[in-house]
């Protein structure tokens, strides 16, 4: 019987998240309480990010975010240029330890939790791992998606529901998808089961490609997080002349588009080839999306 190698250790640093020290932390050691808020609540926020030849892409937009993320969740002010240095020498260290920049490409975590109960003192940490197979795969073959709603009514009326904030309760959202993988597909778009408006995947903004040059996603609101890939494209593509629009969309147009992309930060960008069971065909302009997406984070 063969034994699957070991994945490379990850780096991790810990981020004292008031500002003060940014340090490594032996990744054989636990750097988690028992009391963690993160482990016994799910009660904190992250943030995920492309490294590409040593560099994290999209890094402004991403600590826009994690700002605004903390200030809903009424957890600490993470100071940008207090995470950029952690996210620096952390990059620094994964790639001096694989031989240099070029080529490299992993998947940076950013995690604020609002720390143990016993103190009341938030801990925060990040961590940097390659990509895994599946996220690689999916940038080269595509996806086949179902639609389901969420389980619950997003109507953006309880005023404690903290829309906006990409939070660390993922629980319903990795049951999503083991329950589409059951099914035979890849990956999750949620609907609204009253109205058929599309909201967005599980871990990633939806975009549709129409014919004149237009790109159009689900507008941030309830049931929508505002995505930072998707920010990125749609700058990019204005600036190309592209005719690009956050707006409600339904079901029944994701059938008509040109293409539908499932776009998130590190597996940049997969085109929906089936929906429902039902085929998509592949647009002619399929090498230019991908082209504008990469192009957009660069």
């Amino acid at each position: 019987m063969s034994i699957a190698p070991l994945a490379p250790a990850p780096v991790i640093y810990l981020v004292e998240p008031y500002g003060g020290s940014v340090r490594r932390q032996n990744t054989n050691m636990p750097h988690v309480f028992w009391d963690d808020a993160v482990v016994t609540r799910g009660d904190g926020i992250f943030e995920s990010i492309l490294i590409r030849d040593g560099k994290p892409l999209n890094l402004e937009k991403h600590l826009e975010r994690f700002a605004r993320s903390a200030e809903l969740m009424d957890l600490p002010e993470p100071g940008a240029a207090h995470w950029e240095r952690a996210t620096e020498e952390a990059v620094a260290d994964y790639c001096r330890e694989r031989g240099g920049t070029e080529g490299v490409e992993a998947k940076c975590v950013w995690t604020l939790s609002r720390g143990r109960e016993t103190t009341g003192v938030a801990t925060a940490w990040l961590t940097i791992r390659p990509l895994d197979d599946d996220t690689l795969a999916q940038r080269e073959r595509g996806v086949s998606v179902l639609t389901t709603p969420r389980g619950y009514t997003v109507t953006g009326d309880a005023p404690w529901m903290r829309e906006g904030a990409k939070t660390l309760n993922y629980a319903a959202s990795m049951a999503a998808l083991r329950w589409a993988k059951a099914g035979g597909a890849d990956d999750v778009i949620y609907i609204d089961p009253d109205t058929g408006r599309v909201l967005e995947g599980v871990t990633s903004s939806v975009v549709m490609v129409k014919k004149g040059g237009r790109l159009r996603t689900p507008a941030p609101g309830p049931g929508v997080l505002a995505g930072t890939t998707q920010a990125a494209l749609f700058e990019y593509a204005a600036e190309q002349g592209w005719k690009c629009k956050a707006k409600d969309i339904y079901l029944n147009e994701l059938f008509k588009a040109e293409s539908v992309w499932l776009v998130s930060s590190t597996r940049i960008a997969t085109r929906v080839k089936r929906l429902d069971g039902k085929k998509l065909p592949a647009p002619d302009n399929e090498a230019e999306i991908k082209e504008l997406i990469s192009a957009a984070l660069s």
